[in-house]
Formats: C-alpha cells, sequence, structure tokens
C-alpha cells in the first residue's frame, strides 16, 4: 500500500506532472519564475492551495454533489472554495510576509483561476469515480504530489531564468521567444521520467 501511494506521489511530481506535462498553470509558471524566491513563495503557495482545495472538495463532492444529482456544480463549487482558500494565503502572506506579498502582486491572487489548481482537484473527483482504489488518501497524494512537481517545475526554470541573463541572446529571440524556448526544452527533458517510474513501479 506504501509503494501505489509512493507511486502516485512520484508520477505526479514528474511524470504527470501538471506544467510540463499536461501544460496547467503556465501563467505563474512563465510570470513568476524571474526569480528563486518569488518562484518559491508562489509555489508552496499552490501547494497549500491544491491540498486544502482537495481536502476539502472532495468530502463535499462525495457527499453532497453527487448523491443530490449535483455534479454538474462541480467546477463552480471548486472555484468557490479555491478562491477563499487564496483569500486566507493572500491575508496570512500581507499581514507576516509583505515583501513576498508585494513580489508575487497580481499572480497571487491568479492562483484563484490557476487552471493547474483546478485541474487536480476535477482529476481526483474523476479518479474517485472511475477507480475505487483512488479514494481521498490517494486524491491527497495526487494533490501534494502536483504541488510538489509545480514547485520543481518553478525553481527548475528560476535558474534556467536566472542563467539566460548573462547570455548573449540575438535580439529577435529576446524576451517572449527566449523564455518559451527554455520552457519548451525544459518540458522534454522531463520526458526521460516516465521509463524511470515505470521501471520502478512496473
Amino acid at each position: 500500500m506504501t509503494k501505489y501511494y509512493f507511486s502516485i506521489l512520484l508520477t505526479a511530481v514528474l511524470t504527470n506532472n501538471f506544467v510540463l506535462s499536461k501544460f496547467l498553470g503556465i501563467c505563474p509558471f512563465l510570470g513568476v519564475s524571474k526569480k528563486l524566491k518569488t518562484a518559491t513563495g508562489m509555489s508552496l503557495a499552490v501547494i497549500f492551495v491544491m491540498a486544502m482545495s482537495t481536502a476539502v472538495t472532495y468530502p463535499i463532492n462525495k457527499y453532497l454533489l453527487e448523491p443530490k444529482g449535483l455534479a454538474y456544480l462541480q467546477t463552480i463549487v471548486f472555484i468557490l472554495v479555491i478562491a477563499a482558500l487564496v483569500q486566507l494565503v493572500e491575508t496570512v502572506l500581507k499581514k507576516y510576509v509583505p515583501s513576498l506579498y508585494s513580489a508575487l502582486g497580481i499572480y497571487l491572487p491568479l492562483i484563484t483561476t490557476n487552471c493547474a489548481v483546478l485541474g487536480v482537484v476535477l482529476l481526483n473527483v474523476q479518479s474517485a469515480s472511475s477507480e475505487a482504489s483512488f479514494r481521498f488518501l490517494a486524491s491527497m497524494f495526487n494533490s501534494v504530489g502536483g504541488g510538489v512537481g509545480f514547485m520543481l517545475a518553478m525553481i527548475m526554470f528560476a535558474g534556467v531564468r536566472s542563467r539566460m541573463e548573462s547570455c548573449d541572446i540575438p535580439k529577435s529571440l529576446r524576451g517572449l521567444p527566449i523564455t518559451l524556448i527554455a520552457a519548451s526544452i525544459v518540458s522534454v527533458s522531463f520526458l526521460g521520467f516516465g521509463g524511470i517510474v515505470e521501471n520502478i513501479f512496473g
């Protein structure tokens, strides 16, 4: 059983990385990855919101929405839960870490509409419906793994972008073009993890 949960966690971090494999959450990935401090702060906020969103939305969906035939309201209800959690994170950062709050700027409230956060809670409830073994604990491991994978992608890309600042980049590629090219190369590098995970848990 431990191996099963560890495989879910590792798969969410590496092979099914929400940013580099599923291409969710690209907006903060590109916007907040210029500096390591802001990338780490944003990632920690996303991990918290992903985990808490799953902890709240899973029982709401299982014991309220599905039994009452209200599953079609999943997206609306989940966004409201995520928005409340983001507001909590924003309030805490504003009070206790004002420098990080200022550095994150508009990207902090954008976690509310971050498709990676919404994507993980929707995928969890869909998996729970289709697979008898994918229950609450597995959903929590998947959410935490998704958040850690988001952090890994952010920190890696922050390092890449810091190295790019000292490179002589052609004028036509400066700015967004070279950023997208670098992001695609980082994404391709994650394809190699697929075989490793399959060999471990296959």
